[in-house]
């Protein structure tokens, strides 16, 4: 699977009130229930956000729903009536496949009031099981959240369509992988938002990805076609729909694989943007998680500004990145076969490796404040597939983290676990009896900021 694609206006978003974000993390609607949302997009409609999404708690790629969440702060998400569900013996069947679904307003990308009837339309790549069919379909309701009436699923202008998304810019348009996924078009929708009318253009190249509009320039920030991995996201930029684009750019270090995600959406945050991806896991998707960090301008082009814990102000659409206690994982009191490894890509050169199968670390001293706390791992995984780690806290029962690839054995990513710790000292004990091999720990870093 490969990202989807907007543009927006920067200045059509007014955004309220802060927010704790944490990337990586198991995030919870207010029922307690996992939030199933994946592939998202997103809306503002007054002073409501909207998340439509896929709902995999199935762990299938087959159509179970498109979900409907609301939000005032972007932190607190409400789930409501289903959006979308399967129809039987239609291209929405349960028995297909039904993904990144994208809906529009006029002030906002990803939901379509239209100006005659407020009518809401969405728009979704439709395909069959074995993704052969490379078709849109097309919803419409009277409300944000509906439930939609399904219209139809067809091949743009002839042409194959799978991972997709809509932009308005006084115009609406489609723009989505095409062509067996080896080019990317843009094409004008018609009045209703019903279909597609002329393709505005084509890039040559196997990509999918969101745009955002900025003193009239257009950045298309975009994912290689990798299947549900991970891969480097770039941006194009263009004064024109119509192209030229431009060569493309890395919005983060290349060998983390945009911090291992893909880019799903992108919202305007006062100046800046909030990069929204998936953190896909094949091996259960409902579990899969969402990867949001800031977009920041600063050098010219958009870039991750990678955070592990972080908060918008959103009525100065602004961001703030928590700051944590850092402990050094050689700091620790290293156990059984565990090994200390050198490296110059290691925050103080140096980490610990050969943790599990007999490998363990103990960390002494770890300040709490007699709460939950956020705990990022920073660590090296150079497999391709993921590795875990168990933490105790305090001889208490261990919590299985998961490690997704890092990028390389000398590549060092986060990945975020809620623990409580008593206030005062803390033992922190990592991979204490685990058969497998966990990711090498290069340091923990210790939040405060809930």
């Amino acid at each position: 699977m490969v990202t989807s694609i907007f543009i927006s206006l920067l200045s059509a978003i007014v955004l309220a009130q802060a927010a704790v974000i944490v990337p990586g993390a198991s995030w919870t609607d207010t029922a307690g229930n996992v939030i199933q949302a994946h592939g998202g997009g997103f809306s503002k409609v007054d002073s409501t956000y909207y998340w439509f999404g896929e709902d995999k708690v199935l762990d299938s790629t087959l159509f179970h729903a498109v979900s409907c969440y609301t939000s005032t702060d972007l932190e607190t998400w409400t789930r409501q009536n289903d959006a979308l569900t399967p129809i039987s013996g239609t291209m929405i069947s349960a028995s297909n496949v039904v993904e990144r679904p994208k809906v529009r307003t006029q002030t906002m990308t990803d939901l379509i009031p239209k100006n005659q009837n407020t009518e809401y339309v969405m728009w979704f790549h439709s395909d069959t099981s074995n993704y052969g069919a490379a078709m849109v379909g097309v919803a419409t309701a009277k409300t944000p959240c509906g439930p939609y009436t399904y219209k139809g699923s067809w091949k743009p202008l002839g042409a194959d369509s799978r991972d997709e998304g809509l932009f308005q810019d006084g115009t609406a348009y489609l723009l989505y992988a095409s062509d067996n996924n080896q080019n990317f078009k843009i094409s004008m929708l018609d009045t209703n938002y019903y279909n597609v009318t002329e393709e505005v253009s084509v890039l040559t190249a196997a990509i999918l990805g969101d745009k955002l509009n900025i003193s009239q320039v257009y950045y298309l920030i975009a994912s290689h076609t990798s299947g549900w991995d991970p891969n480097p996201n770039k941006v194009f930029t263009a004064s024109s729909l119509a192209g030229p684009w431009s060569s493309q750019v890395d919005i983060a270090p290349e060998d983390t694989n945009t911090y291992y995600s893909q880019n799903a959406y992108d919202m305007p945050l006062g100046t800046n943007a909030i990069y929204m991806g998936d953190r896909w896991d094949v091996s259960a998707l409902g579990s899969s998680t969402y990867i949001w960090f800031p977009l920041s301008w600063s050098s010219g082009l958009p870039v991750i500004v990678e955070a592990d814990v972080w908060s918008v102000d959103l009525a100065a659409g602004t961001y703030t990145i928590a700051t944590g206690t850092t402990y050094e994982a050689e700091s620790g009191t290293l156990g059984g076969s565990a090994e200390l490894l050198t490296d110059s890509s290691y925050s103080g050169g140096k980490a610990v490796g050969f943790l599990g199968d007999g490998g363990t670390l103990t960390m002494n001293n770890i300040v709490g404040i007699g709460e939950a706390q956020w705990v990022s791992l920073y660590y090296a995984n150079g497999d391709s597939t993921w590795r875990n780690t168990t933490l105790s806290v305090n001889g208490g029962a261990n919590v299985v983290i998961q490690q997704p690839s890092s990028g390389g054995g000398h590549v060092i990513q986060s990945v975020p676990v809620k623990v409580n710790l008593k206030n005062g000292a803390n033992v922190l004990t990592f991979s204490n009896g685990q058969a497998n091999f966990a990711g090498d720990l290069d340091k923990i870093i210790v939040y405060t900021a809930t």
